[in-house]
C-alpha cells in the first residue's frame, strides 16, 4: 500500500511544507473522515470533556484542586502517569524515530521502567511525609527558597517550550489530514481549547481520572494500528526481510544517530531520573497518591504499561518502512497509517486513542505548571490567600499557558523528528537539575552555595554548549553525550563549591535528605506482608521482564 510522499498533482491543491522542506500535498493529506468515524470520535470528546467537568464539581481546597485531595489509588496512579508521558508526540515521535533510525528509540521507554524503580524504592517514602506541592518545594526544604523559584521557572519554561508545545504540534499533523484547509496553528489553537476546557475547571482529580480513561482508549488505539501494519506489511518474516538489521537493534554502535550504546549508559539513565524524579507532570501524581504503597505501586503499573510500547507503538513505524518507503519525514509515519492503512470504524477509534494522548500531555502539563506557579511563586508572595482564590488563579494560569503554548507550537516545524527535539530540550537544559536534586537527596555535605552554582553554571553551559552544537554546527557531538558531560560539570561543581564553603545543615534540612537506616527499616517490614502485597516482588518482576525484552532485541 505505497504512497507516494511527494504528489502535487491537482491545480488547487495546498502543501503543507515540513521541517526538511518536503512538500507533503493536500491531495495527499486529504483523507477525510468517514461519518461513522466522525461520530466516535465526537463521541468520544463529548464523554471525556463531561467527564472531566462531572469530576471538576466539588474543590474546596487547594489540596483538592492541586492534588486531588491526596487521595488517588495505585491504579489511577499508575494509569495517569502512563498516559502523561505516553502523549501524542510520543505515538508521533516514536513511530517516527522507529522509521527514520530504528527501534533504538525504546532505550527511551524500558529506561523509564527502570527509573521508575528508582522511584518506587527511594523517593516515594520521604516526598510523600513531606507533603509537598511541588519538587521544587522539596529543594526550599534541602536548600532555599531560591533553587525552588529557579527551578520552578525553568520547569514551567521547559513544560511550554517542550512538552505542551510538541503534544500541540503533533496532534495538529492529524488534524490537518482531516481538515487539510486549515493553517498548522488554526489546529494547534483548535486542539488546545478542546483539551483545555475540563483541565482549567477541574483541576488534577479531573485530569487524573480522565487520563486513566483515555489510557484504555489509547492502549487499544494503539494495538488495532500495530495488527493492521504487520498485516499490510505482508507478516513479520517479511519485515524482518525487508528493512535493514540493525533497524532491530537497540544496542547501537557509537556514532549511531539515534541512540547510541554510550548514551544510554550514560544521558539516557540521567534523562529518566529528571523525568520520573524531579518533574512536576509526574511527581504531581505520586504526591496525589492516598500513601507510600499506593504510589509505589502506581509507578510499578505504569513501568509495566511501559514494556508492550516496543510492540504496539515503536515497530508499527519500523513496519512502515515496507508500507511508504517514501515519506519525506518520519512524524508522518502515525498519521500516514492513521488514514491510509484503517478501515472505516477501526480508524475512528484509534483516532480517539491519539487525541486521548493529546489530550493527556496537554491536560497534565498545564495542570502542573499554574499548580508550581500557583503553589510557588504566588502563595509564597501572599501567603494569606484563600484556598479559593488560590483556584480561581489555577485556572486564570492554566488558560495562560495554553495561549502561550499554542503561539510556541507551530516552531516545532522546523525540526526534523518530533521525539529528538523534546529529548534535546531535556538534554540541554536538565542536567544541573538532576544534579542539585541526587546531590541534595543523597548526600547531606550538599548546601545552598553548591546548590545555586550549579544551577547557575549548568545552565550557561548548556546555552553555550546548545549554540556551538545546534546553531554554530563548529563540530557534532550527540545530545545524549552532551547531556552527560553537562551533568558531570554541574555535579563537579555542586561538590566543589560545597566542600570550599561549608554550610551546616539544620534539622531541617536533614529531614528531607535519604538515609539507608530507613530502607533497611522498609524491607524489614515488607518481608512480612504476603506477597501479592509485597512492592520488592513486583519491582524484581519488572526488572526480569524489561531484561527479556532488551536480551532479545539486544
Amino acid at each position: 500500500m505505497d504512497t507516494d510522499s511527494n504528489s502535487t498533482s491537482g491545480v488547487e491543491n495546498r502543501s503543507h511544507q515540513f521541517g526538511n522542506g518536503s512538500n507533503f500535498s493536500e491531495e495527499t493529506f486529504a483523507a477525510g473522515l468517514h461519518i461513522v468515524d466522525g461520530a466516535i470520535v465526537v463521541s468520544y470528546l463529548i464523554l471525556s470533556v463531561c467527564l472531566g467537568l462531572y469530576l471538576s464539581r466539588k474543590h474546596e481546597t487547594a489540596a483538592d484542586y492541586f492534588l486531588a485531595g491526596r487521595s488517588t489509588s495505585w491504579p489511577f496512579v499508575g494509569l495517569s502517569l502512563f498516559a502523561s508521558d505516553i502523549s501524542s508526540s510520543s505515538l508521533v515521535g516514536l513511530a517516527g524515530d522507529a522509521y527514520t533510525t530504528g527501534i533504538s528509540v525504546f532505550n527511551y521507554v524500558w529506561m523509564a521502567s527502570v527509573s521508575l524503580i528508582f522511584v518506587a524504592i527511594f523517593f516515594i517514602p520521604t516526598i510523600l511525609q513531606l507533603e509537598l506541592y511541588t519538587m521544587p518545594e522539596y529543594l526550599e526544604r534541602r536548600y532555599n527558597a531560591a533553587t525552588r523559584y529557579y527551578l520552578s521557572s525553568l520547569t514551567v519554561l521547559i513544560s511550554i517550550i517542550g512538552s505542551i508545545a510538541s503534544g500541540l504540534y503533533a496532534g495538529s499533523l492529524v488534524m490537518i489530514m482531516i481538515f487539510p484547509q486549515l493553517e498548522i496553528w488554526q489546529s494547534i489553537a483548535i486542539l488546545a481549547v478542546i483539551s483545555g476546557i475540563y483541565t482549567v475547571s477541574g483541576g488534577l482529580k479531573a485530569v487524573i481520572y480522565t487520563d486513566a480513561f483515555q489510557s484504555v482508549v489509547l492502549l487499544l488505539g494503539s494495538v488495532m494500528i500495530s495488527i493492521y501494519a504487520l498485516i499490510e506489511a505482508g507478516g513479520w518474516n517479511n519485515v524482518k526481510s525487508s528493512v535493514p538489521a540493525e533497524f532491530f537493534s537497540l544496542i547501537r554502535p557509537v556514532d549511531d544517530p539515534g541512540v547510541p550504546w554510550t548514551g544510554l549508559i550514560t544521558g539516557l539513565p540521567m534523562l529518566g531520573l529528571y523525568y520520573w524524579c524531579c518533574h512536576q507532570t509526574i511527581a504531581q501524581r505520586i504526591l496525589s497518591s492516598k500513601d507510600a504503597n499506593q504510589g509505589r505501586l502506581g509507578c510499578l503499573l505504569a513501568g509495566v504499561l511501559r514494556i508492550p510500547v516496543l510492540f504496539i507503538m515503536v515497530l508499527p513505524g519500523t513496519m512502515a518502512k515496507v508500507i511508504y518507503p517514501n515519506l519525506p519525514k518520519g512524524d508522518l509515519v502515525y498519521p500516514m497509517m492513521l488514514f491510509k492503512l484503517l478501515p472505516t470504524g477501526v480508524r475512528g477509534i484509534v483516532l480517539s486513542g491519539f487525541i486521548a494522548a493529546l489530550m493527556s500531555q496537554v491536560d497534565s502539563i498545564l495542570n502542573s505548571t499554574s499548580t508550581l506557579v500557583t503553589m510557588d511563586f504566588i502563595r509564597k508572595l501572599k501567603p494569606d490567600l484563600k484556598d479559593k482564590q488560590l483556584m480561581n488563579i489555577g485556572r486564570v494560569l492554566t488558560f495562560v499557558f495554553m495561549v502561550i503554548s499554542v503561539c510556541w507550537a507551530p516552531t516545532l516545524q522546523s525540526f526534523t523528528s518530533l521525539y529528538k527535539y523534546s529529548q534535546k530540550v531535556l538534554s540541554y537544559m536538565i542536567p544541573p537539575i538532576v544534579a542539585v536534586y541526587m546531590g541534595g537527596f543523597f548526600w547531606k555535605g550538599a548546601n545552598i552555595y553548591g546548590a545555586i552554582t550549579s544551577l547557575v553554571l549548568g545552565n550557561i553551559w548548556g546555552v553555550a554548549f546548545f549554540v556551538i552544537i545546534e546553531v554554530m554546527e563548529l563540530f557534532k557531538l550527540h545530545f545524549l553525550h552532551t547531556a552527560s558531560i553537562l551533568f558531570v560539570l554541574s555535579f563537579l561543581s555542586l561538590v566543589a563549591v560545597s566542600l570550599i564553603v561549608a554550610k551546616p545543615l539544620t534539622e531541617e534540612n536533614l529531614k528531607v535528605v535519604w538515609s539507608k537506616e530507613q530502607l533497611v527499616e522498609e524491607f524489614k517490614s515488607f518481608k512480612e506482608l504476603p506477597l501479592w502485597k509485597n512492592y520488592w516482588l513486583y519491582c524484581i518482576l519488572l526488572i526480569i521482564a524489561t531484561l527479556i525484552v532488551v536480551g532479545i532485541f539486544w
